[in-house]
């Protein structure tokens, strides 16, 4: 990355910072930027503006949100902003979709942040930042037929396990694993786009044709081979044998053992990937904020499912087969030369992130049942006030 480059995120940083203080912080701001200016190398200089952007932005953020809220109950009242927090807390799981669409969003960013400070190419930022835009295209287009996901499903399944097969016979090959499918000069890994939102599915709904497609998902996983994703396929049917037995996911989850003791019986000599593998690891030897700021990226893609899980019983299974399937992609990161999700170099994580999203209610169980009382009432939309407030 150029110096000219890393001072120009310097001063947009700083702009951020100064836009965002409130007037009793202002001076730190312009402390932060008179330092920073003092710093004659360039690298140094923004891992400090970095650093000291995330220790005053959440001080900053929570000065204005409650804001509004301290004349009415007191500036020292607890009940101020724990009434808001609580507010903003219930918008979020209220509506999963949404608050995995911000944990997508704030990953990439830090993933951003990350690859600035480590002197990616600005080519790897560019590539990062039109997968998240296409991702998110793709879930606002497919989220209009939700209502109809019964009818799609069983053959958006079987299409995207034969895309995989595919693959696995006819993509590009790397030290005899075929993974990727080459596209305008970009590599791009199928299985890290449609094996996630293929497990969310079959949580949902459990018939022969999802069944038979994800037994041919494991067939392609052993014939590519993909260690992380076959792992990644018993993950996730091992959480769902235990929250919700039955026979597809018996046949599912012995497919997902077979496919996975293949892979194991072929050695990976893949190497690690500049900005794609081991980031986990090497960030930290960047420096601690950039390392910091991996490890918070990873950990926002299991939120939704966090919250999920303790606040809304009526859908848990989604929910289980969600984290299961990121924790996965995760632990594959952290224990081999496999991509990092959504903060690493490639669009295909980001693209499945947002993709697997879909198959997340649109509305948690108590609060989808309120709002259909409350459209009955005034033939109106649910509000996304508080959630707004938050994210503003």
């Amino acid at each position: 990355m150029s110096a000219g480059l890393r001072r120009r995120l310097i001063d947009l940083a700083c702009h951020a910072l100064q836009a965002t203080l409130p007037e009793a912080l202002q001076s730190w701001g312009w402390a932060v930027r008179c330092e920073a200016d003092a710093i004659p190398d360039d690298t140094k200089a923004l891992l400090f503006t970095l650093d000291s952007l995330c220790g005053l932005m959440p001080r900053a953020i929570a000065s204005h949100l409650f804001q509004p809220f301290s004349a009415l109950v007191g500036n020292n009242s607890p009940l101020s902003q724990g009434s808001t927090i609580m507010k903003i807390l219930d918008a979020a799981t209220a509506r999963p979709r949404t608050l995995g669409l911000i944990c997508a969003i704030c990953s990439v960013a830090l993933g951003l942040a990350y690859m600035a400070v480590a002197g990616a190419p600005m080519r790897y930022l560019g590539v990062n930042m039109g997968a998240l835009a296409i991702g998110l295209t793709m879930l606002a287009l497919l989220g209009r037929i939700g209502a109809t996901a019964r009818q799609w499903a069983d053959g958006a399944n079987i299409a995207m396990a034969g895309a995989l097969l595919a693959t696995a016979l006819f993509g590009s090959q790397v030290d005899g694993a075929a993974r990727w499918v080459s596209l305008g000069g970009l590599a791009i890994q199928p299985s890290l786009i449609l094996l996630p939102m293929m497990l969310v599915a079959f949580s949902k709904i459990r018939s022969v044709p999802m069944t038979a497609s994800i037994v041919a998902a494991a067939l392609a996983m052993a014939l590519q081979p993909d260690r992380a994703m076959a792992g990644m396929l018993i993950s996730c049917l091992s959480a769902l044998a235990l929250i919700r037995p039955d026979r597809h996911v018996g046949v599912a989850l012995a497919a997902g053992f077979a496919s996975f003791a293949a892979t194991l019986l072929r050695a990976d000599h893949l190497p690690a990937v500049p900005y794609v593998d081991q980031i986990l690891y090497s960030s930290f030897a960047i420096h601690a904020v950039a390392g910091l700021m991996v490890l918070a990226g990873v950990g926002l893609l299991l939120v939704p499912a966090i919250a999920g899980w303790s606040r809304d019983a009526d859908n848990r299974a989604p929910y289980a087969a969600f984290g299961a399937v990121w924790f996965a992609a995760i632990m594959a990161a952290a224990l081999g030369n496999y991509p990092t999700p959504i903060v690493g170099y490639g669009g295909s994580a980001i693209i499945g992130y947002a993709l697997s999203l879909l198959m997340l209610p649109k509305l948690s169980g108590a609060h989808a049942e309120a709002d259909r009382n409350m459209r009955r009432l005034t033939n109106g939309s649910p509000s996304n006030r508080h959630l707004f407030v938050a994210l503003t």
